[in-house]
């Protein structure tokens, strides 16, 4: 008998000094950033519905006009402008600056285009993404689906066990973000768009779920573009991003829905089509952004004949083009392929509109036209 009490004496101390170190690790825990991609492991192929899925590339669908940006990235030359040092202090770091337009806000770098594709790899693999879409000639980068575990509940079970069995926690939500670069004449212009997930149960037993689409968040977006700038601009992100922390959600929080609405679905030649009253540049942008948080497979675009190339995979499609045997033998004349499309913006004065064309440029008068710009004109902020 006196050999167990020996026993529990020498496990008191031991206890204790476990529940010491959960406490601590429970107080560490509260003090972590609302934003952490970096302790997301690589989670399995998400099943996600096919007009969600990012489609190959088509090499075949190449713009050969100059003007392209493909075009454009071949003959890359150095900007030569000096940075504008009217920005406040939580805006602009060296030369890079965020603007607004709207509830809008990108970010403006005076340097050349060759320099920022490597720090752009760089700053999202440093924030814990894996890049699905890389293509530097186009000026488009994706990354992969990762999850924001800054969202997981702090309970009391986490907070003492977090670290141990953290990976049997789940926050049910995915995020991927996708950044444009483009050349302009005031410079770099850089976006990034933010497009989510959210895992729901799609039975009563809640036995299987399902990824479906969730709202873009507009301070995520905020939250990477002031990273970038601070990185671009050769600041430490990580202390610009703690001290903006209050800036970032005041200007994210800046109703937009009290400005009268400047967007509107219309019919021109008795075609579906988007009126933006805005002038070229700002609706350009708008549009961009729109594309971007849809999802669109955007294969080139041409600024100055107002074109984005994209592909389109309409809802219940496979998102895989029918082979050489299914289009011969099936008797069903309407297999779904994956159509191109060209989404164009034309101005006049302070009025843009938008249209959905086919491949060859001629106004598509198909189903997916009318989808198309149903997606866009709910997009366009």
């Amino acid at each position: 008998m006196n050999r167990f009490a020996n026993s529990a004496r020498q496990l008191t101390p031991l206890l204790c000094v476990a529940t010491l170190i959960c406490f601590l690790s429970g107080c560490s825990a509260l003090e972590e950033s609302k934003i952490d991609y970096k302790r997301a492991t690589q989670a399995r192929t998400l099943e996600v519905p096919p007009d969600l899925t990012q489609l190959r590339r088509d090499s075949r669908y190449q713009v050969s006009a100059s003007n392209s940006a493909s075009g454009m990235a071949a003959a890359s030359g150095s900007m030569g402008r000096s940075a504008n040092d009217a920005g406040t202090a939580t805006n602009q770091a060296g030369s890079a600056r965020i603007e607004r337009s709207g509830s809008q806000r990108f970010l403006i770098v005076q340097r050349n285009a060759d320099s920022v594709w490597e720090p752009l790899r760089e700053f999202w693999k440093d924030n814990g993404f894996a890049l699905s879409l890389d293509q530097p000639e186009l000026g488009i980068m994706e990354t992969d689906w990762a999850e924001n575990r800054a969202k997981l509940p702090q309970d009391f079970i986490r907070r003492s066990l977090g670290k141990v069995f953290d990976s049997f926690y789940s926050t049910g939500e995915r995020d991927r973000f996708r950044t444009r670069v483009e050349r302009t004449a005031n410079g770099l212009e850089i976006t990034i768009t933010h497009r989510g997930l959210a895992e729901i149960y799609t039975t009563n037993a809640k036995d299987a779920t399902t990824w479906t689409p969730r709202a873009a968040d507009p301070e995520l977006e905020i939250e990477f573009l002031r990273r970038l700038m601070l990185r671009l601009g050769g600041q430490d992100q990580t202390a610009g991003s703690s001290t903006n922390k209050g800036a970032i959600s005041v200007s994210a929080a800046a109703p937009s829905a009290s400005l009268p609405s400047d967007v509107k679905v219309i019919k021109l030649n008795n075609l579906p089509a988007i009126e933006i009253r805005d002038g070229f540049d700002r609706a350009w942008r708008r549009v961009g952004v729109a594309i971007d948080r849809t999802g669109f497979t955007v294969e080139d675009r041409d600024r100055a004949q107002g074109m984005f190339f994209v592909r389109y995979a309409p809802p219940g499609t496979s998102g895989k083009e029918p082979g050489f045997f299914a289009k011969l033998f099936t008797s069903d004349k309407a297999i779904p392929t994956l159509a191109k499309y060209r989404i164009a913006v034309t101005s006049k004065g302070d009025v843009s509109t938008v249209q959905v064309q086919g491949a060859d440029g001629m106004p598509d008068t198909s189903a997916n036209a009318e989808r198309i710009i149903k997606l866009l004109s709910d997009e366009i902020k």
